[in-house]
Formats: structure tokens, C-alpha cells, sequence
């Protein structure tokens, strides 16, 4: 793959990735649409998505996904959708992207990897970003919706852990997203009193699923195989960034000094930590 190619596919990537908190929080912010339907509406669009994209590329890959690994997939979706009821667009990438890496740092450290002086700082200054956004005060995030946040970036994590070895990474995803949807029916039904749906909160989460999350997804894993992971890692640390730029520019969401520090130590945190695996 040329350079060009790559660099195209990665920007694509994580724009997507970025887009997702973007169109969450616009339908939740701008539309009627209730969180639950926008999950189900999201994860459906996901799944056929990607079922089609798998149909029509990898015929011949192995990987069907599993149902604990879609659980973690619906955790992630559903906690994602109902934290941004309330959370600024960049807030909530800030803290769902901390809680990923650090979830995921955390298991590296619970199987016996180890940590240089630099590594450990750095996950000090990423943990104190964290509790230093969520800390009382007027610029702080509502609790409830922060806490829900981080429970996303913890399923996401151990969605990711799952996914690692499983076989081919775009069928396994897609098999996942389609086992999703009939959890996602059910909340629907639970939340059934409270359904808001209108056009354009059901064209958000439709984008949402089947743009920044399924082709987002596949351009992704496209680009993956020719990334260094530490390259991979590194890159990610944008995706806050480009959430919070495009929450101000789009919809006019006012930037903090405490988001701005909480980034600051997040985001170098983990890249201190990420760096010293090289």
C-alpha cells in the first residue's frame, strides 16, 4: 500500500471514529430521539453495514464473532448513547478513549507486563487527568453521565481485548454488530414508555452505524495491518482532539481550561506509556 493511501485511510479512520461522538451528541442534543432508540438504530444500521461489506470482500475469512464479545459491544453502545445525553462532545471522546486505554493498560499490567519509571508516571498523569475532569466544581461533567462514559471506554476495552487473535477482524466485527440486535429490540421494549424517534435523530444514528462505525470500521482495519501498533496507538490519540474541535466548531460547544488540562494529562499520559513499548 502506498504512503498517500495510507495516510488517506488513516485520516478517514479516525475521522470516523471522532464522528461517532459528533452524531451522538447532535441527535441527542439537537433532535427528540431518546438514547435507547438511537443505540438500536445505530447497531442495526452497524450490522447490516458490515454484514453487506463482508459479503461482498472477505467470503473466504475466518471469524464469526461470539455473544460475550457482542454484550461488551451493546455495553459500550448503550452506555456511550445515554452519557451523551449530557456530555459535551469532546468531554465524552476524553473520557471514553482515557477509560479504553487505560482499561486496556491495566490488563497488560494484570498479566505480568511491565513498566518502566516513565511508563508509570505516565499512567499517573493519565489517571490523575481523569479524576481531575470528573472532580466537582462548575466546569465539571455531570457525574452520573461521566461514570457512564467510562463504563463504555471499560466494555470497549474488553471488547478489544477479545477481538485480539479471533480471526479475521472485519467478519468478526460484523458478527458481533448482527448479535447485538436483538439485545439492542430489547432494550428498545424496556424503554419502550420514553421512545422518541424522529427523521432526522434516525438519520444520525443510521450515519452513526453505518458510516463512522461500520465503513469507519472497515477502512480502519484496512489501514491497521500497515501501522506499527504503537503507530496505531499513537495515532488514536487525535480522536479526542477532533471530537472536541468538531464539538465547538459544529455545535457550538464552549471549550474549558479543565477539559483542557484534563487532555493535556490524559492524552500524555498515555502517550508516555505508549512510547516506552518502542
Amino acid at each position: 500500500m502506498s504512503v498517500l493511501r495510507l495516510s488517506v485511510l488513516t485520516v478517514l479512520a479516525l475521522l470516523a471514529f471522532a464522528g461517532n461522538s459528533l452524531l451522538c451528541r447532535a441527535a441527542l442534543q439537537h433532535t427528540p430521539i431518546d438514547a435507547a432508540s438511537f443505540t438500536t438504530i445505530r447497531l442495526i444500521a452497524g450490522a447490516l453495514t458490515l454484514w453487506l461489506l463482508v459479503q461482498l470482500t472477505r467470503r473466504g475469512a475466518i471469524g464469526r464473532g461470539s455473544w460475550p464479545s457482542a454484550f461488551a459491544l451493546f455495553a459500550y453502545a448503550a452506555a456511550f448513547s445515554f452519557a451523551y445525553v449530557s456530555l459535551p462532545t469532546g468531554t465524552g471522546a476524553l473520557l471514553l478513549f482515557g477509560s479504553v486505554q487505560t482499561g486496556m493498560i491495566g490488563w497488560g499490567l494484570v498479566k505480568g507486563e511491565r513498566f518502566s519509571p516513565v511508563q508509570w508516571l505516565g499512567l499517573a498523569l493519565a489517571l490523575a487527568g481523569l479524576v481531575g475532569l470528573l472532580l466537582p466544581g462548575l466546569s465539571a461533567p455531570p457525574l452520573g453521565a461521566a461514570l457512564l462514559m467510562v463504563s463504555a471506554g471499560l466494555a470497549w476495552a474488553v471488547y478489544s481485548l477479545r477481538g485480539k487473535g479471533v480471526g479475521d477482524a472485519l467478519r468478526v466485527t460484523a458478527g458481533n454488530f448482527v448479535r447485538t440486535v436483538p439485545v439492542a429490540l430489547v432494550m428498545s421494549l424496556l424503554f419502550m414508555g420514553s421512545a422518541q424517534v424522529d427523521t432526522a435523530g434516525a438519520l444520525y444514528a443510521i450515519a452513526s452505524g453505518a458510516i463512522t462505525s461500520g465503513i469507519g470500521y472497515a477502512i480502519w482495519y484496512a489501514a491497521l495491518p500497515h501501522l506499527k501498533a504503537t503507530s496505531a496507538a499513537t495515532l488514536q490519540l487525535s480522536v479526542p482532539v477532533i471530537a472536541a474541535v468538531g464539538g465547538i466548531l459544529w455545535l457550538g460547544e464552549a471549550p474549558t481550561l479543565r477539559l483542557l488540562l484534563a487532555s493535556l494529562a490524559i492524552l500524555g499520559g498515555i502517550a508516555l506509556v505508549i512510547w516506552r513499548k518502542t
